[in-house]
């Protein structure tokens, strides 16, 4: 993907986050957390233009659920509520043991994607994930089992060099998807030139997503549409719609960036074409 792919109009993938599993309506009180408000999010999000849905489950009380059930519940509610997006759990989850984190691919049917950590990163003051070379490959190996398509979330440039190694370790199907994230922290830092940097240095063939934290959502969702790029927004990456206002819901952030990429040229790709560009 490059440039030429912006040239030649090529549609755009808008992944939505819907929520995440760190920050709740104390952020942002439009943020979904039970099965049902995430399921109606989907649907609106997927109006908008989303054809990728990146889920996470809480409890009751709001915290972050692992079970395969609770995920069972949150995706038949998308499933329900939503036309023909494409499913995509997340395995993210600081500081929880593996074995846990395996749990969301585990649902019936299983999820079209998955996210893949693919290194360790520091969240917060105390906390840190470790996603061990075994990690990752428990992780993946268990996805291929279920036919799971990975989308390999690449943190900073040195999780760049651990994508190269699983590509030499496993044969991953054609094409390569990784999500480059830009932020605070251990993310890379929220610079232009990084941006085209980890660019370079994918795998040849891959395709990527472009997540930037908070404000940066904005301008690097605009950078990889211009580079070619698939880009992911919503309240779990960034609960503002423009500073100091809340975002009104996760489709009001995907309306938005659908609006930019159609303004620019490039369509916004449904569900079906998603299917096809990334081989699911």
């Amino acid at each position: 993907m490059s440039y030429q792919s912006y040239l030649d109009a090529d549609p755009v993938i808008v992944t939505a986050a819907l929520a995440g599993g760190v920050h709740g309506k104390e952020a942002n009180p439009n943020l979904p957390e039970t099965p049902d408000e995430l399921g109606a999010a989907a649907a609106a999000a997927e109006q908008a233009g989303a054809s990728i849905v990146h889920l996470h489950a809480r409890q009751d009380s709001g915290e972050r659920a692992f079970s395969t059930a609770r995920f069972q519940e949150v995706t038949d509610a998308v499933r329900e509520q939503t036309d023909n997006i494409v499913v995509q759990h997340s395995t993210g989850g600081t500081g929880a043991p593996i074995e846990t984190r395996l749990q969301p691919l585990r649902t019936d049917p299983a999820p079209e994607m998955a996210s893949l950590d693919m290194g360790p990163l520091n969240r917060y003051d105390h906390l840190t994930t470790e996603n061990t070379v075994a990690d990752v490959n428990r992780v993946y190996d268990e996805m291929a089992e279920r036919g799971i398509k990975p989308e390999m979330e690449i943190f900073n440039d040195g999780h760049l060099n651990e994508v190269h190694g699983l590509l030499d370790r496993r044969e991953l199907a054609d094409p390569v998807y990784g999500t480059l994230i830009f932020g605070p922290g251990t993310l890379t830092p929220p610079r232009p030139r990084n941006f085209l940097n980890a660019i370079d240095n994918l795998p040849d063939g891959a395709l990527f997503n472009t997540l930037g934290f908070g404000r940066h959502q904005l301008p690097f969702a605009t950078m990889g549409i211009l580079f070619g790029g698939h880009v992911r927004v919503g309240l779990e990456d960034n609960v503002y719609y423009r500073e100091g206002e809340l975002a009104q819901s996760n489709a009001q952030l995907v309306e938005r960036v659908a609006d930019i990429a159609e303004t620019l040229g490039r369509p916004v790709a449904t569900p079906e074409q998603a299917r096809e560009i990334l081989n699911l």
